[in-house]
């Protein structure tokens, strides 16, 4: 890389300071220009939290990173509980040569309370990974200097050693910008509002987000008494104290938030909306070659895909209420089943070998057998979603498959089961006018009456057409966002660019960047 700079010291001084650098003055011997041998890559660590959710987009950020700054390096570490998940593994098989991985010595199961929620479950397996983490960081960092600690929400607690190793501290925040709005704001709530926030009478209003109301807010915010409601809110607070935040969003997207998030009167660290990031491919397409070659035989735009993310659950109940509204509304459907449970997000850190068609109503299959199609625990959503049959998607509004299905165009019928999955939903029917969310009976049950007529509504009524115009603009605008010249890869080029000089700040202390773009550099002396 040549550097012109203005000449300000002389020749020989740079040549003792720096001997990486190599000089040559021009004719008017009043500038100088460096053929600067910089290290080939700049290496970051990545630190995803527990759960196949949380590792997807983030890898799939480190992919986009790799391929637009081929000079970048990412290793991946990465904490488990039990033995890390097969779906986890299978990942990152296939992934860029600069993309390498190390799985962590797994925690087991016996050191975590039963009954713990799933973010307790999470961040207490982080927690008891932190001194194989503290090791791998510093190992890495004698290596090649780390220029970055990016690690997800859950895992915030590794940015701790980003100071002792002299390296810039990130989070990738793998959910909506309204999310993380959220986060940024709940202290204020905490002080501002005195009982449970679902016994608010009037929506809350977050800054630049949807009003919602508290009944919506995650779990660990319906009991503010909690173990679980402190942990978030501590962890909230750390949020102000990292270099930078990554926001698996676009701007269009999600303006209101966006905005309220990177104003600069905010106080916040900067925040970069740099999504998104999804699967590309679905891995392990081949064990679902059976309900692609069905999609095939049906009609543009005519089934609706139904399904639960990577984690979701439902009891048998409502497996039963959902078996029977899809039938009754006569659409066509593709459904992907779990066994029941009573825990909605059983299955996001283990499963089970149960045969989950066993718990269909009886005589379910072969009364649809020429109207859906159920494949037991797993589908290839990727290409399912890209299919030219589907015209819709029942889910759980998990932002990874909100985000899939935004890229696909696919509008929704939104079910969200836990997490931040009812914010989510708030978006995507009230905010974005994308969705349909059917309404629950006392016992928190989508009846089966009300599945037929939420599905009907959204495959061949009126206002299914409405909103399928919106979803198609949104997907547009998505694609957008990813172009050379889209708000996401101007994003994400000013944090490449960032990282970059914040390494060469360390290897190159005579010189500070004053002017760039993601291809051209211009450096001055100290």
């Amino acid at each position: 890389m040549k550097i012109w700079v203005k000449m300000n010291k002389s020749l020989g001084e740079l040549k003792n300071r720096n001997q990486m650098a190599k000089a040559r003055t021009r004719n008017n011997g009043y500038a100088l220009c460096f053929e600067i041998s910089m290290e080939k890559t700049t290496h970051i660590a990545v630190v995803p939290s527990p759960g196949f959710s949380h590792l997807i987009p983030v890898l799939e950020f480190s992919k986009r990173l790799v391929h637009l700054h081929p000079d970048f390096h990412v290793t991946f570490i990465i904490p488990s509980l039990e033995s890390p998940p097969p779906s986890s593994v299978a990942y990152l098989q296939n992934l860029p040569s600069n993309i390498q991985s190390i799985f962590l010595p797994p925690i087991s199961k016996q050191d975590v309370p039963k009954d713990a929620n799933i973010a307790v479950q999470i961040q207490l397996t982080v927690a008891k990974s932190l001194p194989s983490l503290q090791q791998e960081l510093k190992s890495l960092n004698s290596k090649s200097h780390l220029a970055a600690i990016v690690a997800d929400p859950f895992a915030a607690e590794v940015l701790s050693f980003a100071k002792e190793l002299n390296t810039s501290s990130f989070i990738y925040f793998p959910s909506a910008a309204s999310t993380l709005s959220f986060c940024f704001y709940l202290p204020t709530l905490h002080e501002e509002i005195s009982g449970e926030f679902r016994d608010v009478p009037e929506p809350i209003q977050i800054p630049g987000c949807v009003p919602l109301y508290g009944r919506d807010l995650p779990e660990p915010f319906q009991n503010r008494s909690s173990e679980s409601y402190t942990s978030f809110l501590q962890r909230t607070k750390r949020l102000f104290s990292v270099d930078g935040l990554l926001v698996n969003t676009f701007t269009e997207m999600e303006e209101g938030a966006v905005r309220a998030l990177t104003q600069k009167e905010s106080g916040y660290p900067p925040v970069y909306p740099i999504g998104p990031n999804t699967q590309t491919r679905s891995n392990g397409e081949e064990n679902g070659s059976e309900c692609l070659k069905w999609l095939e035989n049906q009609p543009p735009s005519s089934v609706l895909y139904v399904s639960f993310g990577s984690g979701g659950t439902l009891s048998q109940e409502q497996i039963n209420e959902l078996a029977f509204g899809l039938e009754s509304s006569g659409q066509k459907f593709l459904w992907v089943l779990r066994a029941p449970s009573n825990s909605v997000n059983a299955a996001y850190l283990g499963s089970t070998n149960e045969n989950p068609l066993d718990f269909l109503p009886e005589g379910f299959l072969e009364r649809t057998r020429e109207q859906g199609f159920v494949i037991p625990s797993w589908a290839p959503q990727v290409s399912i979603l890209s299919h030219r049959s589907i015209g819709g998607l029942l889910s759980h509004c998990g932002w990874n498959s909100t985000l899939e299905s935004v890229q696909k165009g696919v509008p929704i019928i939104a079910w969200p089961l836990f997490a931040e999955q009812r914010m989510n939903a708030v978006l995507l029917t009230d905010g974005l006018k994308v969705a349909l969310r059917p309404k629950v009976n006392e016992n928190g049950i989508v009846e089966r009456e009300e599945i037929a007529k939420l599905v009907k509504l959204l495959m061949e009524g009126e206002e299914g057409k409405e909103i399928r115009k919106r979803m198609k603009n949104l997907r547009d605008a998505s694609a957008n966002a990813l172009k050379e010249d889209g708000s996401s890869t101007k994003a994400l080029s000013e944090v490449a660019l960032k990282w970059k000089s914040n390494l060469n700040a360390i290897s190159f202390p005579s010189l500070v960047l004053t002017e760039a773009s993601p291809i051209a550099y211009t450096y001055t002396l100290k």
